[in-house]
């Protein structure tokens, strides 16, 4: 099956190739001459690193989320260490892994060829000097050195933690070509790269878990893992979908995709990617109650031609990104090429804030995804007749607003040239928006929502989210102590050292940035006012000491800031050029005050509430020891009775000491 796959993506790859004209063996005047080889070699080393990927994404999703785990006899769901199908599935995902490594190797020698028009042999002694300074090379370099880990990795993991974890690390290193090609090229950087984030993540997983589910098919567990796939598979598919969409229209104009061979292989993929989500509707309609039913031959053999399909997909996608868009580029500004979209041509005002958007698919994806999973989990208990809040609907719903008005409102467009915006943004990621998701109970409601598994020592979502809660890293991060420290921390490394220019230079820098700050403010509202079970519940009195010392710290911070006689970021900002930029210092003193001032409104409001918990806390005490004193009224015994029980003791030492003073008593 693997071997046909290879044969097909590389047939398609090489026909599509051919008919569009986009491989030139011509040499031109003046130009060098990378040989006959790199022009072809080049997109097939390509496409040899993506299905070495898949296969390497696939084989360790086996390991981890369908193959049964060994159970530790006592407990019926365990699954802790890989049973004897994911330790096979482990040792070839190893071997997937240095193919991924090699192909990708060769990758980057060609793409050297091809880029100092030389031959690759000589393109191969060049490689230390260019691997690292070229950004198309330097994507290749981290792939190759996450490949390298996995392969590595995968020798020693015998648990199915272990393989989780080397999956997501799988599907992180697929990511660094997103930003390059085609994408970093458009004139809306940020809108093509993080498309081109889900469309890879999503077609990596959706690819992977379907040769990891034809690997499983002669396990018993197939039809019950195979409905878990299904749906998740519906979930790339829509996420595949919109983001492949987005992606292609950023490149072209609609005229264009009959009129140009770009336009004419992005149909193809389209078409192809239309009849695989035909395939998986005839999966959930069809196949899959016959695969219940104990005939699984229809299901077997539609997802191997399934998968056939995929591997001819992938080899259309391989030739698209070999084949150049053709939207004529307009004349950058120095601003433009340094920010990868158009700055707004006037100073921040409350209408352009509201009204020019800059739209980031990435946080608009996480946010749609969040809150549709929040709604039917909220819904399956509703129609279960179990209560769920209204109210924190309602705050979940509100945080991931305050987030996509962060990132994609005029806020984010202002945000790389005002640094004053910019620490708006920064309060509403790391402030605001933690605030009302932890006050949403996400965890609560997803341990209430999901099922446990059926399956001996096969862990489903329940499982896992309870796994990574009692683990060892979120009982040290989840502390309440820790997570101030984690914030502090955080606020003074990344702006007063050259952490925050490099994010404003490099789009990976810059994402990274806006996910710590969210990521930070959730987990330190979470220990401090969350409603969702911690690892540490610490009383209320200390939990109210770190909120105000976390004041105190962000209060010293705006200080700070407005103190400073040093500009942050002042080469960043006199590289823009824009006439109205202003007065950079001056700026960062404003700055300084949003975060002194507007940056303890929040905490106040958290304050409030943590009184309010504090109090329920009491109220809740109060009635269960007014319940077990009516135990111990209603069974006569009073040991039922905390506060009995606890007054006879203070009789006895009473009565202890009587004797011990009066010796005649003894």
């Amino acid at each position: 099956m693997i071997g046909s796959c290879l044969v097909v993506a590389g047939l398609v790859t090489v026909v599509v190739l051919r008919a569009a004209g986009t491989v030139q063996t011509e040499v031109f005047p003046g130009l060098g001459d990378p040989g006959p080889l790199t022009p072809w070699a080049l997109p097939l080393s390509v496409l040899l690193s993506r299905l070495a990927a898949v296969a390497t994404i696939g084989l360790l999703l086996g390991a981890a989320f369908l193959a049964p785990g060994l159970t530790s006899g006592d407990r019926r769901v365990d699954g802790s260490a890989v049973g004897p199908a994911g330790y096979r599935w482990l040792r070839a995902a190893s071997w997937a892994a240095l193919a991924w490594l090699a192909a990708t190797g060769a990758q980057l020698l060609f793409t050297l060829s091809d880029v100092l028009g030389v031959p690759p042999g000589v393109a191969a002694g060049q490689v230390l000097t260019w691997a690292w300074s070229l950004e198309l090379t330097r994507a290749m370099v981290l792939t190759m050195a996450g490949a390298a880990l996995i392969a590595a990795s995968s020798r020693l993991v015998l648990s199915t933690t272990g393989a989780a974890l080397l999956a997501v690390l799988a599907v992180g290193t697929t990511l660094p070509p997103a930003f390059t090609g085609h994408a970093s090229a458009a004139g809306n950087h940020q809108l093509a790269v993080n498309s081109n984030l889900w469309h890879i993540a999503a077609a990596a997983i959706w690819a992977g878990g379907l040769l990891a589910l034809l690997l499983a098919r002669r396990l018993p567990t197939l039809p019950r893992i195979a409905r878990r796939y299904s749906r998740a598979a519906a979930w790339c598919f829509v996420i595949v979908a919109i983001s492949g969409v987005t992606n292609v229209l950023g490149q072209i104009d609609l005229p264009d995709l009959v009129g140009s061979a770009y336009g004419r292989i992005a149909l193809l993929k389209a078409g192809a990617l239309a009849a695989l989500g035909v395939i998986g509707l005839w999966h959930r309609r069809v196949t899959l109650a016959a695969l219940d039913a104990g005939k699984p031959r229809a299901f077997r053999r539609l997802a191997a031609g399934e998968l056939l399909l995929f591997a001819a997909t992938f080899g259309l996608a391989t030739a698209l990104a070999r084949t150049p868009a053709p939207v004529v580029e307009a004349e950058e500004t120095s601003a433009q090429a340094l920010l990868g979209f158009r700055p707004p041509e006037g100073p921040p005002t409350p209408r352009a804030i509201l009204v020019d958007w800059l739209p980031d698919p990435l946080f608009l994806g996480l946010a749609a995804i969040a809150v549709l999973l929040y709604a039917a989990g909220a819904t399956r208990l509703w129609r279960n007749g179990a209560a769920w809040p209204w109210p924190r609907l309602v705050s979940w719903c509100a945080g991931w607003a305050v987030i996509v008005f962060a990132t994609s409102s005029g806020l984010a467009a202002y945000a790389p040239l005002k640094f004053s915006v910019h620490m708006a943004q920064h309060l509403a990621l790391m402030s605001l928006a933690p605030i009302l998701l932890v006050l949403g109970a996400p965890v609560t409601l997803a341990l209430r929502a999901l099922g446990r598994s059926r399956e001996p020592g096969l862990r489903g979502p329940r499982e896992w989210l309870r796994l990574a809660l009692h683990s060892r890293p979120a009982k040290v991060v989840a502390h309440p102590v820790t997570a101030l420290g984690i914030m502090i921390v955080s606020l003074f490394v990344m702006y007063f050292t050259s952490l925050y220019e490099l994010a404003l230079r490099s789009h990976l820098a810059h994402l990274t940035m806006l996910l710590h700050l969210l990521g930070v403010g959730y987990l330190f509202y979470w220990a401090v006012v969350g409603v969702d079970p911690t690892p540490h519940r610490t009383a209320p009195p200390i939990r109210m000491l770190v909120l105000f010392a976390g004041m105190g710290f962000h209060a010293f911070f705006g200080v700070a800031l407005m103190q400073s006689g040093v500009p942050m970021a002042a080469d960043w900002y006199a590289a823009l050029d824009l006439p109205w930029l202003g007065d950079p210092l001056e700026d960062q003193k404003a700055a300084g005050g949003i975060a002194w001032s507007f940056g303890e409104i929040p905490s106040l409001a958290v304050a409030i509430a943590l009184v309010f918990q504090w109090l329920r806390l009491d109220e809740r005490e109060a009635r269960r020891f007014d319940r077990a004193a009516e135990r111990a009224a209603a069974t006569g015994d009073p040991s039922l009775d905390p506060h009995e029980e606890y007054n006879a003791y203070l009789a006895r030492l009473a009565e202890a000491e009587r004797r011990a003073a009066d010796p005649g008593q003894r």
